[in-house]
């Protein structure tokens, strides 16, 4: 059968652009739709104008700190407009070279919202037309959950529209402390908008390593932001005067400018016409996908975020590279989800690598924990009394390094960095044979030579 395209794909970020791209380098025939810009989330809506915003935020201290290092200067105002602007001045640059990059390797862009209707047959909205392909690939992504059960909830935004707003609000109560709910907390609270999180568990940030998260939590107390656990949204109305007033479970009153929902996220998968070509999707709504990001048709991928795996970035472009090399480059390979370096982007941020504590503890019998505590040189100077943390996780049977996790500036760096060693199996006799680059945060990491505490069995032994 003659097909329009070898290969077609219905989503223009990260993972749906490297998959297309690079097919289409091969010499196929490719066609690719998106909707809304490309780039896509990570792009458009997420990591790179985030970023961006925590420099924004960041300059607040760095003026904070500048009388101790001999600089004195007028008092620094701060114009959340030109802000706003900058920001899309950047990410509309990124989006032009997404699409140049795609017609410069000879792929078809079609800006329009496409759906199946089958296992070979993709409908262009725009044009009201069915076009044919040997293979396609699902790349929509995720968009964040907006909590539509709650009582009031069209009077809060989702991070989409944090970037884009009219005025900066002067107060920000923030439903979630999972990494988004976090990094928006730390911008909010940097360019000086009274700041509270509202989160319905114990600790923020559950899923990082206990002592990171405990440090932050200190930390953001310190710097002013409010955080109030064990509790819920039970309805918000808006008032007379334009501000939201947010009732919790815990029968607390809240009153604040803007309410954002950082509740996690959920595929675009409802109207993509899946039951047509026999793709199945679980109870949440995430396409399912075997070893190889093959759906239930098996002429149909699916890739990145719209599939219930790792939700970052990086990994959906290396899935659509895996897609690549499987089907267009005759050597099957599978995604590797192991050792993955994650940052939060909070103040000060987090970076990490590798197992956490309690992760290691289910795997291993037995492990060395390094463990250090400290306030960088960069606040000796300073009134600022945030602290550092270095941790390094290791297998006691096998001395292999098995996770390390930092808090503090230029974490997520570090993190990049020690992803390199750690993916390769190093030892702690590789960091203790290491020598320190000195004056530096990071020769912490190569001076820890006693374990701080080990654990056998899943319990604290030593320490």
């Amino acid at each position: 059968m003659a097909y329009d395209y070898d290969l077609f794909v219905i989503g223009g970020g990260s993972g749906g652009v490297r998959a297309a791209r690079r097919t289409a380098a091969l010499g196929k025939r490719v066609g690719i739709a998106e909707e809304s810009r490309f780039g896509g989330t990570c792009v458009i809506r997420g990591c790179v104008p985030k970023k961006l915003y925590v420099y924004a935020s960041t300059f607040s201290e760095m003026y904070e700190d500048a009388g101790s290092y001999g600089w004195s200067a007028d008092q620094p105002s701060f114009d959340w407009h030109r802000l706003v602007a900058a920001k899309e001045a950047e990410i509309t640059r990124l989006e032009g070279l997404y699409k140049s990059g795609l017609v410069g390797n000879g792929v078809e862009t079609f800006d329009t919202r496409a759906e199946l209707r089958g296992p070979h047959q993709v409908w262009l909205k725009s044009e009201d037309r069915i076009v044919s392909a040997e293979r396609i690939v699902i790349a929509v992504g995720g968009t964040p959950n907006r909590h539509e059960s709650l009582d009031g909830h069209e009077h809060g935004i989702i991070s989409d529209e944090a970037f884009d707003l009219k005025q900066l609000p002067k107060s920000i109560v923030i439903a979630g402390a999972g990494y988004i709910g976090i990094e928006f907390a730390g911008i909010f609270n940097g360019l000086g908008v009274e700041t509270t999180i509202v989160y319905r568990g114990q600790e923020i940030l559950s899923t990082f390593d206990r002592h990171l998260r405990d440090q932050l939590h200190k930390e953001y107390l310190e710097r002013g932001i409010r955080i109030i656990t064990k509790a819920v949204f039970s309805k918000i109305e808006l008032e007379d005067d334009g501000r939201r007033r947010i009732e919790l479970s815990t029968g607390e009153v809240l009153r604040s400018d803007v309410v954002m929902f950082a509740l996690g996220r959920q595929p675009l998968t409802e109207g993509l016409g899946l039951e047509s070509a026999g793709v199945e999707t679980d109870s949440r709504g995430y396409i399912k996908v075997d070893d190889y990001s093959k759906t239930t048709c098996d002429s149909i991928w699916a890739l990145g975020d719209v599939t219930d795996r790792v939700q970052l970035t990086p990994v959906a472009i290396h899935e659509a590279m895996c897609f690549v090399a499987s089907e267009y480059q005759e050597r099957p390979t599978k995604p590797d989800y192991d050792t993955i370096p994650t940052a939060v982007f909070s103040h000060p941020e987090i970076g990490t690598v590798g197992l956490r504590e309690l992760e290691a503890k289910d795997r291993y019998d037995k492990l060395d924990v390094y463990l250090a505590s400290f306030r960088p040189m960069k606040y000796t100077l300073t009134q600022r009394q945030t602290r550092m943390i270095m941790k390094i996780i290791v297998d006691a049977a096998s001395q292999r390094v098995v996770g390390v996790h930092i808090l503090g500036p230029d974490a997520g760096e570090m993190a990049q960095v020690l992803a390199i060693p750690v993916k390769m199996g190093c030892t702690k006799a590789d960091f203790d044979a290491t020598m320190a680059l000195h004056p530096s945060a990071a020769e912490e990491l190569v001076t820890m030579y006693d374990p701080s505490y080990r654990i056998e069995n899943g319990e604290i032994v030593d320490g």
